[in-house]
């Protein structure tokens, strides 16, 4: 049974989210501290070579998430990737979009849909519907599988793929050499990045407190970039507590994703994160992740060893069946 779509649900316009979508109080925002945290995101410069190998290893040792500006990726390219991704959710009547829907069936299925995990488990539902691109390698990416409005969708997504991927080979190669390890050390054990760019659809929510547009979670893969509108809601846990990061248009923030730590041996971490909603503004993201093949063996640079070497494919498969809850999945191979 396909959930049905966030989208609907609030355009009713009830004054109450269904309970299905109510999460447990300690889960739930804490909106009367939102005006005290004013930490930020580091934010780094990747055309300023003074410092940088320093900053990005601050950053992912102390974060493992960082704002990016001045990466290369034309700043249109981005501004291009909202505006089909947004006129997709709002442009479109629901039945042209059910037409793209995802097998609910089977977890990161292509297409658009609504929940992430597998139907049988019991977690609380996202308020968010998404369309998830399966990109790359090429032989995954079939442009046909995409909407075919606004015009220049599938060209846009393709040409975003391409740079996104340039782009997280760069940043891992320079990860790498901040911890004295060859520029490709990375990118080599996790091989043949598997890429899905997934737009996420945040609507305006009723009963913003008590719901999350996605719960909290830290990626599976190797290394993530979003770009988020100027609405805001992607929340970074650092240091016991949730920092809101700032929309920044031209920025792609960057999010280590848990193989990277199993690679770093824990030097580096892997970001817990969220999204929150409003009641306001509807909300759109647009996250690309770059993830190891289903067979690809994944273990620490470094001795002793603190991980256990992990078979991506099960790695995704405990996932996707247990449910994320923070960081539990990365735990469980700790040695």
């Amino acid at each position: 049974m396909e959930a049905l779509r966030v989208q609907l649900l609030a355009e009713k316009g009830e004054i109450s989210v269904p309970s299905q979508y109510v999460q447990p109080p300690e889960n739930r925002p804490q909106r009367e501290n939102s005006n005290a945290n004013v930490r930020a995101l580091p934010v780094i410069d990747l055309s300023s070579r003074t410092n940088l190998l320093d900053e990005l290893k601050k950053a992912c040792k102390e974060w493992g998430a960082f704002q990016v500006i001045n990466h290369g990726v034309p700043t249109g390219l981005l501004d291009d990737m909202r505006r089909v991704g947004r006129t997709f959710f709002e442009g479109r009547t629901m039945e042209e979009k059910l037409r793209y829907s995802c097998d609910s069936a089977s977890p990161a299925s292509e297409g658009y849909g609504s929940r992430m995990l597998v139907a049988s488990n019991d977690s609380v539902l996202d308020w968010r519907d998404y369309f998830d691109h399966h990109t790359l390698p090429l032989s995954r990416r079939n442009p046909s599988h995409w909407p075919d409005s606004p015009a220049g969708y599938r060209k846009v997504v393709a040409e975003y793929s391409d740079h996104m991927k340039a782009l997280a080979q760069e940043l891992l190669g320079l990860i790498s050499e901040g911890l004295g390890l060859p520029c490709q050390c990375i990118e080599n054990v996790v091989g043949e990045f598997y890429q899905n760019i997934t737009i996420s659809y945040y609507p305006p929510c009723p009963q913003p407190e008590l719901t999350l547009g996605l719960q909290s979670h830290s990626d599976m893969g190797a290394i993530t970039l979003l770009i988020q509108d100027d609405v805001g809601g992607l929340e970074v846990f650092n240091n016991g507590e949730w920092v809101t990061v700032n929309p920044m248009s031209n920025a792609i923030c960057v999010i280590l994703a848990d193989q990277t730590e199993i690679i770093t041996n824990g030097e580096y971490r892997s970001a817990q994160h969220r999204a929150v909603t409003n009641a306001g503004r509807s909300r759109l993201s647009v996250a690309t992740f770059h993830d190891p093949a289903k067979t690809r063996q994944i273990s620490p640079a470094f001795q002793p060893p603190r991980y256990r070497p992990v078979i991506y494919g099960d790695y995704v498969s405990s996932w996707y069946t247990k449910g994320p809850e923070g960081k539990r999945n990365l735990d469980a191979v700790l040695i």
